[in-house]
C-alpha cells in the first residue's frame, strides 16, 4: 500500500502548469470512489480544498460544465485569485449561494469528466480511480437508493457517451486502486507513455 502522505509530497513539488496552483483532477465512473479518495487525500495534503464537480453539473446539464468551470474557478485558480461559483442544489434544482474557493499549493477537482480535454491544460496531474463501470454503477446505484433509479439510468447512459467522445483514462499520470488497508498507485497510461509529470518513488 502507498502512503498518501508521501504521494501529498510528491503533489506539492509538481510544477503548476501557470500561476502558483497546481490543479490535481480526481476522475473516474461514477460510485467508483472519487469523493471520498479525494476526502483523504486532501487531509493528506494539509486540507486542501476540494471542488466537486456535482456542484457545477445540472439536471439539464450533466456534462456541460465546462464553460462555468474555466470562467468560475481554473480562470481565477490560474492567476492566484479566489475562485466564487455557485453550486448547484440537486433537489431544488436551481443554483445556490455563491462560494469561494481559495487559492492553495494544491487544490483538487473531483468528479466524472475532471480530466476532460478541456481540463487538462489547466492540470499538473490527473489521477483516475481504478473500478470498471459496471462495478462503479452498481455501488452508486446501492448508495442513492431505488429513489433515483430513473436519475441513475439517464446518467449511465450520458457517462457512457462521454467517455466515449472524451475519455480522461489514457491521460491519466496515476491510476488509483482501493485495497483493504488503503489505497495503491499504479503508474497511468501518461506514465507509461513517459509523459508524467508526477515524481515516481524510483526518481526520489
Amino acid at each position: 500500500m502507498d502512503d498518501l502522505v508521501a504521494h501529498a509530497r510528491r503533489l506539492r513539488r509538481l510544477p503548476p502548469p501557470s500561476g502558483p496552483v497546481r490543479l490535481v483532477a480526481v476522475d473516474g465512473h461514477a460510485g467508483s470512489g472519487k469523493t471520498t479518495f479525494a476526502g483523504r487525500l486532501a487531509a493528506a495534503l494539509g486540507g486542501a480544498p476540494v471542488l466537486h464537480l456535482d456542484d457545477l453539473a445540472t439536471h439539464e446539464e450533466l456534462f456541460a460544465w465546462t464553460d462555468r468551470l474555466r470562467d468560475q474557478v481554473l480562470t481565477p485558480l490560474s492567476r492566484g485569485e479566489p475562485a466564487r461559483y455557485a453550486p448547484y442544489d440537486w433537489t431544488a434544482r436551481r443554483f445556490g449561494a455563491p462560494r469561494t474557493l481559495s487559492p492553495a499549493p494544491v487544490v483538487l477537482i473531483e468528479g466524472v469528466g475532471a480530466g476532460r480535454a478541456a481540463v487538462r491544460p489547466y492540470l499538473a496531474a490527473l489521477l483516475w480511480i481504478e473500478l470498471d463501470r459496471t462495478r462503479s454503477w452498481e455501488r452508486g446505484r446501492l448508495r442513492d437508493g431505488p429513489g433515483l433509479t430513473g436519475f441513475w439510468d439517464g446518467w449511465t447512459v450520458a457517462e457512457r457517451r462521454h467517455f466515449a467522445r472524451d475519455p480522461s483514462y489514457p491521460y491519466a499520470d496515476a491510476v488509483i486502486r482501493q485495497v483493504p488497508e488503503g489505497y495503491v498507485w499504479l503508474e497511468g497510461p501518461r506514465a507509461a507513455a513517459g509523459k508524467s509529470r508526477i515524481i515516481t518513488q524510483s526518481e526520489e
